[in-house]
């Protein structure tokens, strides 16, 4: 009898594990009742959870058999868990794409689903589009929201040193060295991260090149970045140095934006997505932005703007069905309007006007005049790529190592290499 109940415990023992391990094998596709679909999200955003919880329950309430896990991971680590994942053939059924040259290189590889049948692409304009394509011209993404850089600044610095808000970079240099005069750190700029150079020349050089109207003309090879108009935007970053934090080279993303947020410095220059967080992060800061420059005084801003992440099917995904049913759902204008609401951000979809004042007057300058971020859009392609060499290049000027003639024979080089 002994031996007997030890051998029915043995094959208790047995069956559970064996079934633990097809739980794990199933990699969440599986439901705990056993019906329906589950379809692991992958995400390089974790501070967006509470939105994803809220577009889920909406989706699945008319789809009650698909059932979505949201799974997020720190935006430095995300490209190599996806890459491992993707490689590997167990991972996600959705994933979150990285814009342009990023979205491009995983279609490319074989790893996604055309969507170019998918119903609601209609919402979305073709230039959105653009940014979620392979080489082959075919849509593998959905894009998910529109970015624009800005300069936050504070607005009680401002009063409190009787400066008007900038519109031209005239306007901006001298409010720059009005504050310096008054021992203000102007601009809480970081150096060490070198992307965030290139995003501060994607917001004060457009009215230097006079926006979409040069990026026109680079496309048609017309001219290049050789132009005088593109060397004086270069000359620009350089007349900025005196107005920087001292050894700002040195510093990180994570020193510059507690200047800003701490009231030490007048401005931050970035992307208006880091709005909420400063609002969460530092609730009593007055913080006002200004989308851009104008080329003029009496002129409309030049926007920079560019789409943030796409979401993309895995082809390996057994659950296609179900995948781009949820596709659809991020392509309609009910998530589009749940995302800017919740998020307080432009939506890639068609027609949705952002709540919150702040953006939504970011999104009414942008519709007036944009232009595309241009070393992320237009040179984010290469290894390395001509924006990360205008990037570098751009520390060695600060460094004392480049002259700007140098920095735009750099960029030049690199540009026609890549585009062969």
């Amino acid at each position: 009898m002994k031996i007997k109940g030890l051998c029915l415990a043995m094959l208790l023992i047995t069956v559970n594990i064996l079934l633990f391990g097809c739980s794990i094998q199933g990699n969440g596709n599986q439901t705990k009742d056993g019906k329906g679909t589950n379809l692991v999200v992958y995400s390089w955003r974790p501070e967006d959870k509470d939105m994803y919880e809220k577009a889920f329950a909406l989706f699945e309430k008319d789809h009650p058999n698909i059932h979505l896990k949201f799974q997020p991971y720190q935006s430095t680590e995300y490209n190599t868990i996806l890459s491992n994942a993707l490689v590997s053939g167990k991972g996600p059924d959705i994933i979150q794409l990285r814009p342009y040259s990023g979205a491009t290189s995983i279609a490319d590889s074989n790893y996604l689903t055309s969507l170019d049948d998918l119903k609601g692409l209609n919402n979305i304009k073709k230039e959105y589009l653009d940014a979620a394509k392979g080489s082959d011209g075919k849509v593998y993404g959905v894009p998910l929201s529109l970015d624009s850089g800005v300069i936050f600044y504070n607005k009680k610095i401002f009063q409190d040193n009787g400066i008007s808000i900038p519109k031209t970079w005239e306007d901006f240099m001298a409010a720059c060295k009005k504050l310096k005069q008054n021992n203000i750190t102007p601009i809480a700029q970081a150096g060490k991260d070198a992307y965030l150079l290139s995003l501060t020349h994607s917001v004060i050089s457009p009215s230097s090149y006079n926006g979409s109207s040069f990026v026109e003309k680079l496309a048609n090879k017309q001219t290049n970045l050789k132009d005088p108009m593109f060397v004086e935007s270069v000359q620009r970053m350089k007349d900025l140095t005196p107005y920087f934090p001292k050894n700002f080279i040195a510093l990180s993303d994570v020193d510059a934006q507690p200047l800003f947020l701490g009231g030490k410095a007048a401005m931050y220059i970035n992307g208006d997505y880091r709005l909420e967080s400063f609002k969460q992060t530092a609730p009593n800061l007055s913080i006002g932005i200004i989308p851009g420059l104008a080329t003029e005084s009496g002129g409309s801003p030049i926007v920079s703007t560019w789409v943030d992440g796409s979401y993309a099917v895995v082809k390996k995904s057994p659950h296609q069905k179900e995948a781009k049913q949820f596709m659809e759902f991020l392509a309609s204008k009910s998530f589009g309007k749940l995302f800017s609401d919740t998020v307080a951000r432009q939506s890639a979809i068609d027609g949705i006007t952002p709540k919150n004042s702040v953006e939504k007057a970011v999104a009414e300058a942008g519709q007036k005049n944009t232009t595309p971020y241009l070393m992320l859009v237009k040179y984010g392609t290469g290894t390395p790529t001509t924006k990360t060499n205008f990037e570098t290049a751009l520390q060695g000027m600060y460094l004392g190592k480049l002259s700007v003639n140098q920095v735009v024979q750099e960029v030049e080089k690199s540009a026609e290499k890549n585009q062969k």
